[in-house]
């Protein structure tokens, strides 16, 4: 039994099968000619047989749609954006604007020619190949041997996109997702209000065929400070009548009520820890995660709405029911066979961060992890609803040059509710519907034209407009599918979800590896292999001064940026610490009071929920020193195109190895230039995903030391009591940035251009060191001790040729029967 079927049988949740499987030698050939007495030969109880063969179909019909020659075509296939019957409608239909929907990631998929394997099977076969290649390798402790061993276990790679969904209650956004990812019932809707805070992110269980939901709460210290704060701050609002009902006291009851009910209103903090308020929760005080799994979506969606909602209608004299997101932080929702979710996550996330820290941690490292950002909101005040706006506003940094955002989707939902109208046909109402749409993604377009915050990150082509219903989705009264746009973001995350260039990479590293294996193990050429290693060793260093010029000339860059960004901040910091902590003209005192207390309690955040808005004294200090750099930054490490960090000279280095083994004179060594040529693809991709990590920490690094620098006062601050507090509270703030100005600047330029420097160090330090390792080991070693894979290399290519879409196939040297996989002949 090979690795193919063993993690099918895991994914359809009959794992216990797999012993029976392997004793009787199913592998993935013979997995497509079961026959129905075979199955029962194998499944003998009812049950699991009956879903073995309903999966199996479904596998047929999947395999069918990329080769329609290689099995039976009688099976269902899984939920699509449209029935196979109408897949050339649908392409057309999403023909026009569709042709801006291509994949970010959209890669040439294989053939419909006879013969070809689907990838997930060409996968199966080159990891099994190479994993059988591993075990030959002789366990001897030289360089070279070890060399191998470490590139073979290097070839895994996961990949895996974020989608953040951003949007207030009620915008629709779990029925929007329920809808995309074809699984009815799975986040709450309707009844209960959602909460704010939570962050609920959904992705495939790629362990068995269950629904799971994992719980992450916050610590009980964490929750202790909260309850501290909470009581405090409602103790000054009791003296301030005219404030009881501001928006922050009722986040905070709201809260305090979700967990407690009434109990809360007259036991202190430390009553309120006690362990009888969790005894439903015992892994929140053993600071443990909670999992939920059940058989189907709608007992999840039951199970764990008590951890991201609660009932405004809970309470009315019956028994308190306790709902639980006050105390969590994140909840993952694992689907089960859910091809679409398979390297993607989607994540709800809440608008603008949170006013618990570990929360804001996350928020922050999530936002800046997402390629793609959905803004959703009722289409009926798409451009005119200010929080949507406010949302994308805030957090477009974060997307952009603190994070790695490609691509926004402004989604307005219910396209499908309409006014009254004088033709109630339907076509009259479909053609209603459809004029307001078009109507509606204008008016969003040209509101978004107007942020021009937001574009300093994001251009015009990486903003779409979607009107979707997903109601209309699943009934089809008025619209069809493609109407309903659900399968414009269907086809999206499928492309972004596409396996393609994990395949690709595997199996181009593994040809690679085994054209270097063969090219040591044959001896010889030392001639050519020195000439070749001298010509190489000039190239690189004539490369990497290529790459080492362009970004001697970023730092320069950016240090001009930065001290101007350092003389803006030294004139105007006072300016901007007056809009903050000073009440603006319509605010009352007492208001502003409990404001500027938040400020100094979260260390220099303030959250307002129900606005949409937050406040941030460090990113507002610091806001000179980010704008100095911020076209730079995009410039030097741009999250949208195909040019690359440092103006793409990463990406355009090359030593030519590819061109040489093309060429007659260096055939002796084509096997070790095909090797150098996959590393050099394969380091360029990994330092790139490294530059895209630290450039987040770099571009942070300037609001996190002026943080660090302001953390004396606030903690300062936060000791004041009695009369006057409010006045020394400003005046200790007042105080440490008039006296630190001069100092706390310079050092976030200092702490940025490090953070900068360093990183480029490491590229070529990387760069150089990884290729002078291979070009060594490849041109300057033999492999007398290694076996013969020359069956193995010739397989390997003709799937890496089959994944190009080319039909120039190799023979095999040692031909097995037809219908034999790769993996089978080279164990047999």
């Amino acid at each position: 039994m090979d690795d193919f079927v063993g993690n099918k049988l895991t994914e359809w949740g009959l794992s216990e099968w797999i012993p029976t499987f392997k004793e009787q030698g199913i592998d993935t050939e013979s997995l497509y000619c079961l026959d129905d007495q075979e199955i029962a030969d194998l499944i003998p109880t009812v049950g699991p047989r009956s879903k073995f063969k309903k999966k199996l179909k479904m596998l047929k019909k999947e395999q069918n749609t990329t080769n329609p020659e290689t099995v039976d075509s009688s099976a269902e296939g899984r939920p699509s954006t449209s029935d196979t019957s109408d897949k050339g409608k649908r392409q057309s239909d999403l023909q026009g604007e569709s042709s801006q929907w291509q994949s970010p990631t959209k890669k040439q998929r294989l053939a419909n020619k006879p013969g070809s394997y689907s990838e997930e099977i060409i996968l199966s076969d080159v990891k099994n190949i190479m994993r059988c290649v591993h075990q030959k390798i002789p366990p001897r402790d030289n360089k070279l041997n070890n060399f191998l061993t470490k590139k073979i276990k290097d070839l895994e790679m996961d990949k895996r996109e974020v989608v953040g969904v951003f949007g207030k209650t009620g915008a629709g956004k779990s029925s929007l997702i329920n809808a995309v990812i074809g699984v009815k019932n799975l986040l709450p809707s309707g009844n209960v209000r959602a909460c704010t805070s939570v962050m609920i992110k959904v992705e495939a269980n790629m362990q068995n065929s269950k629904f799971e939901a994992n719980i992450e709460f916050i610590t009980k210290e964490e929750w202790k400070d909260e309850l501290w704060f909470s009581k405090n701050f409602l103790g000054d609002v009791d003296q301030e009548s005219d404030q009881k009902d501001d928006d922050d006291s009722r986040d905070i009851v709201e809260k305090l009520s979700a967990l407690y009910g009434e109990d809360w209103k007259n036991k202190s903090p430390d009553d309120l820890m006690n362990d009888k308020y969790f005894k439903e929760i015992p892994e929140f005080l053993l600071s443990k995660g909670k999992t939920l799994t059940v058989e189907t979506a709608q007992e999840l969606s039951a199970k764990f709405v008590r951890y991201t909602r609660s009932d405004p209608k809970d309470g009315d004299g019956k028994a308190v029911k306790r709902w639980y997101w006050p105390l969590v932080k994140c909840v993952t929702i694992k689907v089960p066979n859910n091809d679409l979710l398979k390297h993607v996550t989607l994540v709800d996330l809440p608008g603008n961060g949170d006013r618990n820290k570990s929360r804001n941690k996350m928020w922050k490292t999530v936002v800046g992890s997402c390629s793609t950002v959905w803004i959703v909101t009722d289409i009926n005040r798409a451009a005119s609803e200010p929080e949507p706006w406010e949302i994308l506003e805030s957090a477009s940094s974060f997307m952009g040059n603190a994070g790695q955002c490609e691509h926004i989707h402004f989604i307005c939902t219910k396209s499908d509710h309409i006014a009254d109208s004088d033709d109630h046909s339907a076509a009259g109402v479909r053609a209603l519907i459809l004029k307001r749409n078009d109507r509606a993604k204008k008016e969003v377009k040209e509101e978004f034209s107007k942020l021009k915050e937001v574009k300093k990150y994001f251009s015009d082509e990486s903003f779409k407009v979607l009107t979707v219903s997903s109601k209309e989705f699943l009934k089809q009264k008025r619209l069809d599918k493609n109407e309903t746009e659900i399968p414009k973001l269907q086809e999206f995350l499928q492309d972004l979800n596409d396996c393609h260039s994990e395949t690709l990479n595997y199996v181009s590293g593994a040809r690679g590896i085994l054209s270097l294996i063969q090219g040591a193990s044959r001896g010889g050429g030392d001639d050519i292999k020195t000439a070749v290693y001298t010509v190489l060793q000039q190239k690189m260093s004539d490369e990497l001064d290529k790459v080492r010029k362009p970004m001697k000339e970023t730092y320069q860059a950016f240090e001009k940026c930065l001290s101007e960004g350092v003389e803006n901040s030294k004139s105007s910091c006072e300016k901007h610490l007056k809009s903050v902590i000073n009440p603006p003209p319509n605010k009352s005192g007492s208001g502003f009071h409990r404001t500027l207390k938040f400020i100094v309690e979260h260390d220099g955040t303030c959250k307002k929920k129900k606005k949409g808005k937050q406040i941030n004294l460090n990113m507002k200090l610091s806001s000179c020193l980010t704008e100095s750099i911020d076209e730079e930054f995009k410039k030097t490490f741009p999250n949208e195109g195909e040019c690359g960090p440092f103006n793409g000279v990463l990406n355009s280095f090359s030593l030519d190895t590819k061109m040489m083994s093309e060429k007659t004179e260096y055939k002796d060594v084509e096997l070790q230039l095909i090797f150098l040529s996959t590393e050099e693809e394969k380091i360029k991709t990994k330092l790139n995903k490294i530059i895209r990590e630290r450039k987040k920490m770099i571009y942070s690094s300037l609001t996190t030391t002026i943080e660090t620098n302001m953390q004396k006062c606030y903690d300062e601050a936060k000791q004041i009591k009695g009369p006057g507090m409010l006045i020394k509270m400003r005046e200790t703030i007042e105080n440490h940035v008039h006296g630190s100005k001069d100092v706390m600047f310079q050092k976030a330029k200092a702490v940025m251009l490090k953070q900068l420097d360093d990183l480029m160090s490491d590229i070529l330090d990387n760069l150089e060191k990884t290729m002078q390792e291979s070009m060594e080991l490849s041109l300057k070693t033999d492999g007398v001790s290694i076996p013969d894979f020359t069956l193995e290399l010739v397989m390997v290519k003709n799937h890496y040729k089959e994944l190009q879409g080319s039909s120039d196939q190799e023979p095999l040297i040692c031909a097995g029967p037809p219908s034999q996989t790769a993996a089978q002949l080279i164990t047999n």
